[in-house]
């Protein structure tokens, strides 16, 4: 799936591929994409009052409906 900077996504591990894994504290969170390589994505997801930027394989992140 093709993401572009801007899109909403929601963090989903997918525990059959190891590598790129986020954190496990980030599943289920929203956040938004800022960079995109070629089998990689940046996102800047809230926790609290601050903004982490997760680095996660495009195997662990869904594009939300309606985004």
């Amino acid at each position: 799936m093709e993401y572009s900077p801007t899109d909403k996504v929601v963090i989903k591990i997918d525990p059959a591929q190891v590598k790129g894994m986020p954190h496990r504290r980030f599943n289920g969170l929203v956040g938004t994409v800022t960079k995109v390589g070629r089998r990689a994505v940046t996102v800047d997801v809230s926790v609290g009052d601050k903004v982490k930027t997760l680095i996660a394989r495009k195997e662990h992140v869904v594009r939300m409906e309606g985004s």
